[in-house]
């Protein structure tokens, strides 16, 4: 935001921002381990002492990230439960919330696009529980907001199927997609996954 007499806020708020999307694009291209601190700052158009005025580590930095990330994640699953909220019927809700995200698809990722999620855990090793608990609570906030609406339908057929496993499929659709595209170099494969999943759901709900 710009202030009236043209100067930007001096709270950092910028600098903040601009630390964070740099590592975010460095990370997820070449995982958290290989990316260096020089790096971020040089990406971010920042200095030494700028950035660990604001992040006293690697660590630090990976942990606010990840939670940035998070925020932005269940701010998409919001959207996609808002979209539904008002769909009169248990069974049709749960396939207009996945129609909701393979409509989306191709907004989602890009050729280039990667996630987080992946990029952190696959070197588990080097981040801290507090960073791991976050990525939990994107995992979580899926599963209920999606188990929310499959309980009532699978009631209704009468289904022995454990709402919170089935939920959790689309959270592994996701990320199994990102890495599709990023091999396949294409965003084809999240909208096919998306639909196959949605697929899926609407037979077993048929």
């Amino acid at each position: 935001m710009v202030w009236n007499n043209g100067f930007m806020p001096r709270d950092g708020t910028a600098t903040r921002a601009r630390l964070l999307d740099a590592a975010e694009q460095l990370i997820e291209q070449n995982g958290f381990a290989a990316t260096r601190v020089d790096q971020i700052i040089a990406a971010s158009g920042s200095s030494k002492g700028a950035f660990f005025h604001h992040f006293d580590s690697k660590q630090s930095l990976a942990r606010e990230l990840v939670s940035r990330y998070v925020d932005a994640d269940l701010r998409l699953l919001d959207q996609g439960l808002a979209a539904v909220a008002a769909i009169d019927g248990e069974l049709e809700r749960p396939v207009a919330f996945l129609r909701f995200y393979e409509q989306w698809a191709a907004d989602l990722v890009s050729e280039e696009s990667a996630c987080l999620y992946i990029a952190v855990l696959t070197e588990r090793d080097l981040l801290d529980d507090a960073t791991l608990a976050e990525v939990d609570r994107a995992v979580v906030a899926w599963r209920n907001g999606f188990a929310a609406l499959l309980r009532p339908a699978l009631a209704v057929r009468g289904l022995p199927i454990a709402p919170d496993e089935l939920a959790d499929h689309l959270f592994a659709t996701f990320e199994g997609a990102y890495l599709m595209c990023r091999a396949a170099r294409s965003p084809e494969p999240m909208r096919q996954q998306l639909r196959v999943l949605r697929q899926m759901v609407e037979a077993l709900l048929d």
